[in-house]
């Protein structure tokens, strides 16, 4: 289930599933202030009905614990939600340095092929799916290609699932795939550009309209930063996971995750200047440690 949010000025609603929700409230310590929870949710469209389904499943699932009840209550999470929304740091730095030109395509295309017997089918729907959240673009059965090196990350996700022996990887600088072989041509055919460009000109909305709100004359109140937090995570993550994260060379120009994601982390930095960092989910350091790694390998967006 989830909530919808009445868009500001300008801006689109964002669509946040009530898990997201709990999960991107979850402070430093682990606890999850009920009060906060609930009014946040509102804000976001949802119901205390959707609020308290949710808990009701996390808690049965041994996700969350519960002290008092009501708005009153303190959760407390496990740490395998508290990991589940921290942004892949290294994936994001990748992103920002391919949008200021410090990543170029060496023209080399990445292969794995895989061929796991039947006896083990979960394992192989886990690895294809593992490479396909990599960026992985389907050839032919059990042949996958990216334009990134992807090696070293294809091999340890066969490793974790114990699939090693039944993996080949290869590289070559001539791919042809039905009698294509021009790069953009090929990576047109192969991934869908055209769905993943429409998320990121989505995102890159949602953030300017953020964006002025931070920066507007009226201060924002606590629950309302928390609002805009939750929301951009949301967006963002909807965005970044199906992309492919190919390099500019094969992207269509202007490519708008370019624009998406500079106004993102100016909205982070507006967002870090108004949290109480001490009191403040756990996403606040988590966006704000990205976004400060990006800074210092001087792939700081421009305003």
């Amino acid at each position: 289930m989830a909530g919808r949010n009445a868009a500001g000025p300008g801006g689109d609603a964002v669509e946040v599933p009530t898990r997201t929700l709990v999960e991107g409230m979850i402070r430093e310590d682990g606890t999850v202030d009920a009060g906060e929870l609930y009014a946040v949710a509102a804000a976001l469209g949802m119901t205390d009905q959707q609020v308290r389904l949710c808990l009701k499943r996390l808690i049965a699932e041994g996700q969350l614990t519960q002290e008092g009840r009501g708005r009153r209550a303190v959760l407390r999470a496990a740490d395998d939600i508290r990991r589940s929304m921290a942004p892949n740091a290294e994936f994001m730095r990748y992103m920002y340095r391919q949008d200021h030109g410090q990543a170029p395509w060496d023209g080399v295309w990445h292969l794995v092929a895989f061929a796991v017997p039947e006896a083990a089918r979960s394992s192989r729907d886990a690895l294809r799916e593992a490479i396909v959240g990599l960026g992985g673009a389907p050839v032919h059965g059990g042949l996958y290609v990216s334009a990134n090196a992807w090696e070293d990350l294809v091999e340890a996700e066969a490793g974790r699932l114990g699939v090693t022996g039944f993996v080949t990887l290869l590289t070559s600088r001539d791919l042809r795939v039905g009698g294509e072989d021009d790069p953009r041509s090929l990576a047109r055919r192969l991934w869908p550009l055209e769905r993943v460009a429409r998320a990121h000109e989505r995102l890159g909305d949602i953030a300017e309209s953020r964006l002025a709100r931070l920066r507007g004359a009226t201060p924002l109140a606590r629950e309302e930063v928390l609002t805009i937090s939750i929301e951009l995570a949301a967006e963002f993550t909807r965005a970044a996971e199906p992309d492919p994260l190919l390099p500019p060379e094969l992207l269509p120009r202007p490519w708008p995750g370019v624009r998406a994601r500079a106004l993102v982390a100016r909205c982070w930095e507006e967002l870090l200047r108004r949290a109480d960092l001490a009191s403040a989910p756990r996403l606040f350091r988590l966006y704000g440690d990205a976004v400060r790694e990006i800074v210092r390998a001087g792939a700081a967006p421009e305003d």
